[in-house]
């Protein structure tokens, strides 16, 4: 067997019930975002069990790799579906269930295979470490040496499931990408035909006294130009008090006007 000290039994009795632990709550949670973080709780103890065994390289991926980067991943997905989407029940692929029947023995046997081989004398991790002179250097050499292909096959396999998951992303588009010269050409003929302002919408007002989106801007006649206010501050009701704001300057506009008559007359 492995032969572990004190600390790394304890650190292992306490771990390793809560990465079982992590590893239920991912499988039973009903909602994807408890799921996902019960993975991610489940690698965080994995790499507390790696540190135990004197593993730094492990347990560094697994914090910076698998739970920074693979989580990460899970929530942008989480964000492209949307936590609000009820799971489908319909069966889109025929026989799915008989191919995951057989992944689940294949699973069992890989854990039966497993335990086999943890009740087998081993040499321990000591001995393996210092075969190539450290962990880096004997895991570096057992990646890129023994096991080359499987890690070859592996990220062959990342890089098919990043495709898959941008092609899935895509929507199909119904009607043809308008073009800018398209775009330019429909606002000029409303702007022929009906009026309409082929520029940007009129900024917000700013006066002296706020600077705010909720404030309308005013036009030089003194009254509210409706483009300049959101729809969605108009309808809850919390734009600035438009009508005395422009009843307040149609007034000073009227006394500049009647100020600026009585000195031609």
């Amino acid at each position: 067997m492995i032969p572990l000290s004190v600390e790394a039994d304890i650190v292992f009795w306490i771990c390793g019930p809560l990465v079982i632990a992590g590893a239920l709550g991912l499988v039973l949670f009903r909602k994807a975002v408890y799921s996902a973080l019960s993975m991610a709780f489940a690698m965080v103890n994995l790499a507390a069990l790696y540190a135990a065994m004197e593993a730094p390289l492990l347990a560094a991926a697994q914090v910076i790799v698998y739970t920074g980067a693979i989580m990460m991943l899970f929530l942008f997905v989480l964000m492209l579906v949307g936590v609000d989407q009820a799971d489908s029940l319909v069966e889109t692929i025929k026989g799915q269930r008989i191919w995951a029947g057989i992944g689940v023995l294949g699973v069992i046997g890989l854990i039966i295979a497993g335990i086999g081989h943890a009740v087998i004398p081993v040499e321990g991790l000591e001995a393996a470490n210092n075969l190539y002179g450290g962990n880096v250097q004997s895991l570096a050499a057992l990646i890129f040496g023994r096991y080359v292909f499987g890690f070859e096959l592996t990220s062959a396999l990342l890089i098919t499931a990043a495709v898959g998951a941008m092609v899935l992303a895509q929507h199909a588009r119904l009607v043809p990408k308008i073009s800018q010269r398209e775009r330019a050409q429909l606002r000029m003929d409303a702007y022929a035909e009906q009026g309409v302002h082929p520029g940007a919408l009129p900024s917000s007002g700013v006066y002296a006294l706020n600077n705010s989106i909720a404030a309308p801007a005013l036009l030089p006649d003194g009254s509210v130009s409706p483009e300049s206010v959101s729809e969605v501050l108009d309808g809850r009701g919390a734009t600035l008090d438009a009508p005395a704001m422009s009843s307040a300057t149609a007034q000073a506009f009227a006394a500049v006007d009647a100020a600026t008559k009585g000195e031609l007359e």
